[in-house]
């Protein structure tokens, strides 16, 4: 399961999404991602269903190794289903025990969350998986820059945000040679009652936190010894522009904010007609 997260991780193939301005990625995750919590009807999610398996088909990123991200968070995709399935008063009552209670209104909820979370982590993993940490930092540092004018450390902040990203696999690895190695050990993480299996990761834990201090520290070595200072007189070599690409793919993501808004507003006149 360790291995099955791929947030953070970058996956190198030439498509038209790998070659988008990482600011038109960034905005259109935005959009994306605020259009999940706009959508209120099940058209809406098949829709945004169908973008979304254009652009991994138009990533070329193996829709295998997208899926693949769905398994680290299966647990919260259980606990959310369950909340919203049982906690969720309605007037059609299907089934009641206790303070539990089971309704066709939590039924289309929990479907409606489950859903919402699968989109999200895959959406969003869209983004890492096609875009090289270098393009995240300049594209957020880009973005951040006007609120510079009010003290905010704008290279600082994405800096700090591409490096979390970055050592996102670096420590999913360590933790899995660490696994590995107290298992060898005699270590079982699998059995015994959730108390015992929760004791269990203390082996993993401290290492782990170990290993990610040591390699903070090597880190801002590497920097120091670079004469590295934030955003302080910084060229680029590569600078960043727009091409005929990333505005088109801007008309795109109006066009698909254009259509929720729309499948929102007609669903709630359908409502409000009903």
């Amino acid at each position: 399961m360790i291995r099955d997260i791929t947030i953070g991780q970058f996956y190198p193939v030439e498509s038209p999404i790998h070659r988008l301005d990482a600011r038109v990625k960034l905005t259109l995750t935005f959009v994306y991602i605020v259009t999940l919590f706009l959508i209120n009807s099940f058209v809406g999610y098949l829709f945004v269903i169908a973008v979304l398996g254009a652009s991994i088909k138009a990533s070329k990123v193996p829709l295998k190794f997208m899926l693949k991200g769905i398994k680290g968070i299966m647990v919260i995709i259980i606990f959310t289903a369950f909340i919203n399935l049982f906690m969720t008063r309605g007037e059609q009552l299907l089934w009641q025990w206790g303070f539990l209670s089971l309704t066709v209104e939590g039924i289309v909820l929990a479907l409606k969350m489950c859903m919402r979370l699968i989109l999200l982590i895959v959406g969003s993993s869209l983004l890492t998986l096609t875009t090289t940490p270098i393009q995240l930092t300049d594209g957020i540092e880009y973005m951040l820059r006007p609120f510079k004018r009010f003290g905010m450390p704008a290279h600082e902040i994405a800096m700090m945000m591409t490096i979390a990203l970055r050592f996102i696999p670096t420590l999913l690895d360590e933790t899995d040679k660490i696994m590995k190695a107290q298992q060898a050990r005699g270590a079982d993480f699998d059995t015994g009652s959730l108390m015992q299996k929760a004791k269990s990761l203390i082996p993993i834990l401290v290492p782990l936190f170990i290993s990610a201090f040591r390699r903070a520290e090597e880190l801002a070595m590497a920097m120091e010894a670079r004469c590295y200072h934030g955003d302080e007189n910084r060229t680029r070599m590569n600078r960043m522009q727009m091409h005929r690409r990333d505005y088109g793919a801007f008309v795109v993501g109006a066009i698909y904010l254009v259509v929720i808004i729309g499948l929102r507003y007609a669903g709630n006149t359908f409502s409000s007609l009903i």
